[in-house]
């Protein structure tokens, strides 16, 4: 896996919409891409993925407020965050979709970007 910038994150009140990109280096490929979040001392939670003909899944907590899409063109993925929820503040991240702590080890991670929502 190649250089993953995130981008994006803010504060708002709950009830706001932010949107977060996934900006991946030249010749990394964006076939298969998930967004993870962790809240303080949490462990990386899976919120959504999309595959490269397009199907999503989405984590039941943000089903119906949470869109991931991608932009082969940008090399980029995004994930449109509506009708944020204090649950919701947590760093954000995207990389290569995978549930198994030990496949997650040996990924890069990039910085993320931090969302916190505020009642």
């Amino acid at each position: 896996q190649g250089h993953l910038v995130e981008s994006g994150g803010g504060s708002v009140q709950a009830g706001g919409s932010l949107r977060l990109t996934c900006t991946a280096s030249e010749g990394t490929s964006i076939d298969g891409m998930g967004w993870y979040r962790r809240a303080p001392g949490s462990q990386n939670e899976l919120v959504a993925t999309i595959t490269s003909d397009g199907s999503t899944t989405y984590v039941n907590s943000v089903k119906g407020r949470f869109t991931i899409s991608s932009d082969y063109a940008k090399n980029t993925v995004y994930l449109q965050m509506n009708s944020l929820k204090p649950a919701d503040t947590a760093v954000y991240y995207c990389n290569e979709p995978t549930t198994n702590d030990d496949e997650q080890r040996k990924l890069y991670w990039g910085q993320g970007t931090q969302v916190t929502v505020s009642a």
